[in-house]
């Protein structure tokens, strides 16, 4: 799907055909449009098929007057996904006087900007829109990565009292999505330095501020992503014993009540036997059987409970 967009003071209005300063936007575009894009504009077609790649990295790449820029993006994929948060590829083409964002799925970054949540960017300034589109992501790295330290937190909770590995397989994915920010958020840094260095964008000094704190905003993702990840592991090598030992727990309670209901069984079955017992013809014999039951099951839960193993 095209759209095609122009910031006009402090409306973002939708245009019907490509013209000076617009902001091109597909979202998993067809083959067609591609095709099409890359004639109309002279833009090299592998430069349009990149970004669409999920496991593309980030990079800088210019060809043919055209400028290429992947960035990795945090993607929300929902509660009943197994892993809830991953990262996907961002396209950010440079052509002349327009501007292309293209990504395989809709995204968080890209849908804020369109609804107006960013207030400040203009689609004339290409530079600056740019650097806004990296320093939201940082931002949204940073809100995504505060959710998935909450989720944990709750994770932890049901942790004490499982005996199952349900909770142990949620923190796994969540460890996962750890991995996946911190390596994308790695070569969003290395893209972002390389661009402060090689000044493949004309940029002003504020240009430059503007970048260097979209790049210090990173590396803050990236230490968190580093901090929950280290705690996650340690977490999960901790909770894996805690739900062995509540496993341990339970088999102790389970033997030590089958000890006590087996105590009454043996009184029973040695007065079941066809052999001359004591007491066989006397009216009490019923009696002093369950008499002598109950007396070692009590011996046998008192000792139990000093033992603690009750």
């Amino acid at each position: 799907m095209i759209r095609i967009y122009r910031k006009n003071k402090e409306t973002l209005e939708q245009l019907n055909n490509i013209d000076k300063d617009c902001w091109i936007n597909l979202v998993n575009p067809q083959k067609e449009e591609l095709e099409e894009l890359s004639k109309s504009l002279n833009i090299p077609h592998d430069f349009l098929t990149d970004p669409l790649d999920p496991d593309e990295r980030s990079r800088i790449e210019t060809d043919e007057g055209s400028t290429l820029i992947i960035l990795r993006v945090p993607q929300f994929q929902g509660t009943d996904a197994e892993i809830s948060f991953v990262t996907l590829p961002v396209g950010i083409i440079i052509k002349d006087d327009s501007l292309i964002t293209l990504y395989p799925r809709e995204n968080e970054i890209i849908e804020d900007f369109i609804k107006g949540k960013v207030k400040s960017f203009s689609t004339s300034n290409k530079n600056r829109f740019i650097l806004q589109i990296f320093l939201r992501t940082a931002i949204i790295y940073l809100k995504h990565l505060k959710e998935i330290n909450k989720r944990t937190n709750g994770i932890e909770k049901e942790l004490h009292k499982s005996m199952k590995n349900e909770e142990l397989i949620k923190l796994l994915n969540m460890e996962k999505s750890l991995v996946y920010f911190t390596t994308s958020l790695r070569s969003n840094e290395i893209m972002m330095e390389r661009l402060l260095k090689i000044k493949i964008l004309k940029m002003k000094p504020d240009d430059i501020d503007f970048l260097e704190d979209a790049i210090v905003e990173n590396k803050q993702a990236i230490e968190m992503a580093n901090i929950y990840s280290n705690i996650l592991s340690g977490m999960m090598d901790a909770f894996a014993s805690v739900i062995s030992n509540n496993l341990n727990v339970v088999m102790k309670y389970l033997t030590a009540i089958t000890i006590i209901l087996m105590l009454p069984t043996l009184v029973a079955s040695f007065y079941g036997m066809n052999v001359n017992l004591p007491l066989e013809k006397s009216p009490y014999a019923f009696l002093f059987t369950i008499g002598i039951s109950l007396i070692l099951s009590i011996t046998g839960v008192i000792i139990f409970i000093k033992r603690k193993w009750f």
